[in-house]
């Protein structure tokens, strides 16, 4: 196989990881001032993404940098297109970092809830950036020949790509309430269930809405198909929680954004980035993809790289699998 078709296939794996990984890491974020009713509960949700979150970050840096390396001209376009949204989403995931870390540092209410506040914003920003960037490669820019963007810096934002906002944001939200059911005891997970089962399959409609627009826009019979897995999965993924298997509608929702990034990525190929004033302006994979050379270099750090990051994030989440509870948070303590 064209090692650039591999690639682009690898590029949609990566994006998959992300979105799966982040995606119930953003949703415990937006749910912080929905499920928890005092510092502990919080602390209680903080912690089920403790060990984790900035390993997640690590498949998204993984993915734009596999971008810059095997297609630079996908990148250029792209990125500096819609480098305001990529800015803010940025300045989103910094923020929601940095307060993580310094949120127990002192002892007080008013700081412990501008750092809540940060954490709401950033997981809210995020999730929507990332959405709107990954809709924007699906559906286009106004690209000139030369893969340049005409018109202004918010020709990414169009109700196309809103609405894919809208919908990592809403899967987010429901993969987080399941991965809370899944990873805590109590209250907290009464709740987070009952919000998932409740609410979930409205906050799954723009994922739907979205899929059903790109299909009819560039998809074929096969990437139909995904949006059929999709409906499935999502069904069978509400129905095992009503019946009290997080562990099982955690994995179909799983099942979700895998058969969607197989939607949206199929019906993208044989582009990376299509152009909305001429499809003969479109950037191709074929067309901005690097030399052999440099793809072949690329496939053998691959090669032997990708396990051992697998294995290791794989025994991290086996060490840190318990479920965490109010009684498993110690008093406060700070210097």
């Amino acid at each position: 196989m064209d090692l650039a078709v591999v690639w682009f296939c690898v590029i949609a794996v990566l994006w998959l990881g992300y979105l799966f990984l982040e995606g119930f890491d953003f949703g415990v974020g937006m749910l912080l001032p929905v499920l928890a009713k005092d510092n502990t509960e919080r602390r209680v949700m903080i912690n089920t993404i403790g060990p984790v979150w900035d390993g997640n970050e690590v498949w998204v840096i993984v993915a734009i940098g596999a971008t810059f390396a095997a297609f630079p001209g996908w990148y250029a376009s792209l990125l500096s297109a819609a480098f305001l949204p990529l800015l803010v989403v940025l300045l989103g995931l910094i923020g929601r970092g940095v307060a993580f870390e310094y949120r127990g540092k002192v002892d007080t209410d008013r700081w412990r809830r501008g750092w809540d506040r940060m954490i709401i914003t950033g997981s809210w920003i995020a999730a929507l950036g990332f959405g709107l960037i990954i809709a924007t490669t699906v559906f286009g820019l106004p690209l000139d020949q030369n893969g340049n963007r005409v018109g202004s810096v918010l020709a990414a934002v169009r109700p196309e790509t809103v609405l894919g906002a809208v919908a990592l944001a809403g899967f987010s939200l429901v993969h987080g309430a399941v991965f809370l059911s899944l990873k805590t005891d109590g209250e907290i997970r009464l709740r987070a269930r009952r919000l998932a089962t409740r609410f979930g399959p409205f906050a799954l409609l723009p994922l739907g809405a979205l899929l059903v627009w790109v299909q009819v826009d560039s998809g074929s019979v096969w990437t139909w198909l995904a949006v059929a897995a999709v409906v499935v999965a999502a069904a069978s993924a509400f129905e095992r929680l009503e019946k009290g298997r997080e562990g099982q509608a955690f994995a179909a929702l799983g099942v979700v954004i895998a058969a969607s990034v197989v939607g949206l990525f199929g019906a993208l190929y044989p582009n990376v980035l299509p152009s909305t004033l001429d499809p003969a302006f479109s950037l191709t994979v074929a067309q901005t993809a690097s030399s052999p050379y440099t793809l072949t270099v690329m496939s053998w750090v691959a090669l032997f790289g990708t396990p051992a990051v697998l294995v290791y994030q794989g025994w991290t989440y086996w060490v840190f699998r318990k479920r965490v509870s109010a009684a498993h948070i110690p008093p406060v303590h700070v210097p």
